[in-house]
């Protein structure tokens, strides 16, 4: 990122970032509109239960725009694993270290909320290469693979990474 356009993260959902993540997740050109509509759904769920939604974003914004965000919760009926719902980066931003960021600072909140491992589901298409090659370059492993899970040919890819306090004690 350039240093002279300072990115700063706030946790705090407000209404005004139902619009925030559709542009970000519409910016990006890999979703459908209905997984748009799921990206602020979850914003919305948020924003209606608080906490108890299970739902927490981290915002990243830039001179008074979100340009980027994170989406994480605790796994229902699980100890201590999260999954990492959406990490997103505005197209235009992206390839700055944002996303990077983003993930780092959700793995930082979810250690402190108690969690040791974080799950990461993603698309098999090959457009999704890229992203698939971040989590592996961010210390993320492929766990699983289902097959024409999206769609045909569409496989869900699910990464996984262990916390380093959880492995420090184990």
């Amino acid at each position: 990122m350039s240093n002279t356009q300072t990115v700063t993260l706030r946790q705090t959902a407000t209404p005004a970032d139902r619009e925030h993540v559709r542009a970000i997740v519409e910016s990006t050109g890999m979703f459908r509109p209905d997984e748009v509509d799921v990206a602020v759904e979850l914003v919305d769920e948020r924003l209606a239960k608080g906490e108890p939604s299970g739902y927490y974003f981290l915002f990243a914004e830039q001179q008074g725009r979100v340009v980027g965000y994170a989406c994480y919760g605790p796994i229902a009926c699980t100890v201590s694993s999260f999954d990492l719902f959406w990490i997103a980066v505005c197209q235009d931003q992206q390839g700055r270290g944002l996303g990077r960021r983003l993930l780092e600072e959700s793995e930082r909140l979810i250690a402190r909320a108690g969690g040791t491992r974080i799950y990461i589901e993603t698309s098999g298409r090959s457009d999704y290469l890229p992203t698939r090659r971040f989590y592996e370059r961010c210390g993320y492993a492929v766990e699983a693979t289902l097959a024409d899970f999206y769609a045909p040919g569409d496989d869900r890819v699910i990464f996984g990474k262990v916390l380093g306090a959880w492995q420090d004690q184990h």
